[in-house]
């Protein structure tokens, strides 16, 4: 979907597909049936925007044949759908039984990742919209916090520089801009806006950001206008944000056994309290619960309450929203609602059915899209390009 802001920039807002498996060209346009062409006609819209999320082995194919490339963007226009951003973290196998620590790895100290990110790039490009302004790809906060040695910083020292080296070549090329997006998040090495604001302000601004993570952020117990201020007075750019919401517990104590349906194998749930009590997963956290509250790196569906008594970071989404678009001008043009965990939910919150998720995900931009409209967005001309 494409929103103005009052200074007339065009706010793109899609989803991410990560949240489906599949990783072959050929499933991820089965993907679009599925899923992207019923959410765009739950939402009435003639275009819906998707966050793509590719493969590194799909990637790198697509990198090297133009042909499919330009077979691809044809299918998304075929459909009604669009691609302004992809989600450049995961390297592969996203939603395999076991994630983990893996979805760091390759990280930024090593070369697959910038080949990785370069390929994206080059395959952006040519999937843009003619009339898109430029292109995104969030990525992740260089690495994993351990081991982080000086060695290890010197290589994403230069593998960054390659990286800004990559993306001005393909603008050169192309004629079009692609950027790219670092994503704080807990328990990395960029976990807040001030880690991000000190480890980037001395790289090449014009392609190389933040993405902001409201999620990530509400776990880091960060008040959104001062971390959006942080950003600002440290010249790094939001490329992208990613509209999400964290779970939360008032009192872990008295809500361990709802806190406990929500422990599962796939992916980390790293879970920060405002003070004291900082943890890599759940199980960990309730092995010691404190008195809280705590913030859970737990992706929630927008649209609807987690499990009673536990809320969503909705407020601190609000809030980011409004310190990022919601002034006289836009800080970020490309919203991406990332609900990755459907498919890990508790189990009587969990969709059973392909159109189940479709109607979540669409339920969830829909939320998304009336509270940009309650910051003065409103609905701009979709492209068909």
């Amino acid at each position: 979907m494409r929103l103005r802001h009052r200074d007339d920039t065009t706010v793109h807002l899609g989803y991410c597909t990560n949240v489906h498996p599949a990783e072959d060209l050929p499933g991820i346009v089965a993907q679009f049936d599925t899923y992207a062409v019923p959410v765009r006609e739950r939402l009435g819209v003639p275009v819906l925007g998707l966050g793509l999320w590719l493969a590194a082995p799909v990637a790198a194919a697509l990198a090297a044949d133009r042909v499919a490339v330009l077979r691809l963007r044809s299918e998304l226009a075929a459909r009604g759908l669009e691609v302004v951003t992809l989600n450049g973290f995961p390297y592969q196998a996203f939603q395999a039984p076991v994630v983990k620590h893996a979805v760091y790895y390759p990280d930024w100290s090593e070369m697959q990742r910038l080949h990785y990110t370069l390929n994206l790039a080059e395959v952006l490009a040519q999937l843009l919209p003619d009339d898109a302004r430029r292109g995104s790809v969030s990525t992740l906060p260089l690495a994993w916090r351990t081991p982080w040695d000086q060695p290890t910083q010197q290589r994403c020292q230069a593998n960054l520089t390659a990286l800004a080296e990559g993306l001005a070549g393909l603008e050169r090329r192309s004629g079009r801009t692609v950027r790219v997006a670092f994503e704080p998040e807990p328990g990395c090495v960029i976990e807040s806006t001030a880690q991000a604001a000190a480890l980037l302000s001395g790289v090449d601004t014009e392609r190389l950001g933040v993405c902001v993570d409201l999620a990530h952020l509400a776990c880091a117990w960060e008040e959104p206008a001062e971390a959006v201020a942080r950003l600002d007075a440290a010249g790094v750019p939001i490329v992208k944000v990613q509209v999400s919401a964290a779970l939360e517990s008032a009192d872990p104590r008295a809500d361990a056994e709802v806190l406990q349906g929500y422990v599962e194998p796939r992916f980390l749930h790293q879970t920060r309290a405002r003070a004291g009590l900082s943890t890599d997963d759940l199980d960990e956290a309730l092995s010691t619960p404190d008195d809280g509250p705590w913030r859970v790196h737990y992706h929630v569906p927008l649209h609807a309450e987690p499990i009673p008594p536990l809320k969503a970071t909705t407020d601190v989404l609000r809030a980011g929203l409004d310190a990022i678009v919601g002034g006289e001008q836009a800080r970020c043009d490309h919203l991406d609602v990332e609900t990755y965990t459907w498919g890990v939910l508790p189990e009587e919150r969990r969709p059973s059915t392909p159109d189940q998720l479709a109607e979540g995900i669409a339920a969830e931009l829909a939320y998304a899209r009336d509270l940009l409209a309650t910051l003065g967005l409103t609905d701009a001309v979709e492209a068909r390009s």
